[in-house]
């Protein structure tokens, strides 16, 4: 799974329990309505509260659920959850079964329709000119934010332009200030993280390459914590603009530049495929134990990157990321 493309911590004590999101509030008045909103594609106009919200995009669902409504449609991503909800989401979903969609080369158009929504989120769906005035023939639909990406732009970015379409704007924006606010506190209370340049990596290795992430938009949950990318990762990007390094595994000997390497591992096998390799083992923070391995739940929540999975994030990986700045012994490899 490639990409291109929260929560209080005791300062000096324990992990505090992550805080909760604040509580979906009334219902938006109709009278607020019709709203507009501005997207890649011009703009576009909700008449009334939405009662039908599909989305269509990679994860758009965790948005409408943090904003207190329940889709009768979603997307599915990866990972096979149940009605393509997460762990850290279904709370939110509660008893509800929204119909389960593709978005493999594309919004699947009938099915959508056949849902009968009054309005479709996509906003990470990836939508050219075509995709949005099909939808758009079927109900509003809102695209991603002008000038952004058409996957995976800003989470904030996202989360505002989901709020102003479901008339919860102010609401999506406390969110987000909250969430922001728990990074700003869990930075605060580990000052040990300030400057520790860190790596987050897929895992396991790729067709001979290691694939790391530069500094942006995919290692901002680490760099909100206080730790930096280092610069050397972007020798091996592509030309493309891509957000990932591919590291060949001759060269791997760049990942000492990290302090920290933080590794996407979704199960133990892809921890022992990297431990057999002699020159993965003989990098300075694997010798040393500066690592961090993920669950597949926890390396979901890093790559969402929603109003629901940062709060996952902060609960679950603050703990590791201090244990692998002081060097944990759990995560050394054992002797061939």
């Amino acid at each position: 799974m490639l990409l291109s493309a929260a929560t209080l911590m005791g300062a000096c004590a324990a992990p505090s329990a992550p805080a909760d999101p604040p509580p979906p509030g009334p219902a938006p008045a109709a009278a607020a309505f019709p709203v507009t909103v501005d997207h890649a594609f011009g703009s576009t106009t909700v008449p009334a509260p939405p009662q039908r919200i599909v989305t269509a995009g990679y994860t758009e669902q965790d948005i409408v659920l943090a904003l207190g409504a329940t889709p009768v449609g979603v997307t599915e991503w990866y990972g096979d959850q149940p009605h393509a909800t997460w762990p850290w989401a279904q709370d939110e979903l509660g008893g509800a079964t929204p119909e389960v969609l593709e978005n493999i080369d594309g919004p699947q158009f009938e099915r959508i329709a056949a849902l009968e929504p009054d309005l479709i989120v996509a906003v990470n769906a990836g939508l050219d000119q075509a995709d949005y005035e099909t939808l758009s023939a079927i109900a509003p639909t809102v695209a991603q934010p002008a000038g952004e990406l058409a996957v995976f732009a800003p989470w904030d970015e996202l989360t505002l332009q989901v709020g102003r379409a479901m008339g919860r704007e102010q609401q999506a924006r406390e969110l987000v200030d909250g969430i922001k606010a728990d990074f700003d506190a869990a930075a605060a209370a580990h000052p040990e993280f300030a400057g520790v340049p860190a790596i987050f990596l897929q895992a396991p290795f790729y067709e001979g390459r290691a694939i790391a992430y530069q500094d942006g938009l995919s290692t901002a949950f680490l760099t909100d914590l206080g730790f930096v990318v280092p610069a050397e990762l972007a020798a091996f990007a592509p030309e493309d603009g891509s957000a990932q390094a591919y590291i060949p595994m001759e060269q791997l000997g760049v990942l000492n530049a990290g302090e920290v390497l933080v590794w996407a591992t979704e199960d133990d096998q892809a921890r022992a495929q990297m431990e057999a390799e002699p020159i993965y083992r003989g990098l300075t923070p694997v010798r040393e134990g500066n690592l961090v391995f993920t669950d597949g739940v926890l390396a979901g929540a890093i790559y969402f990157a929603t109003p629901l999975s940062l709060p996952y994030v902060l609960e679950h990986l603050v703990p590791l990321l201090e244990n692998a700045v002081a060097g944990d012994p759990s995560t050394v490899p054992a002797q061939p």
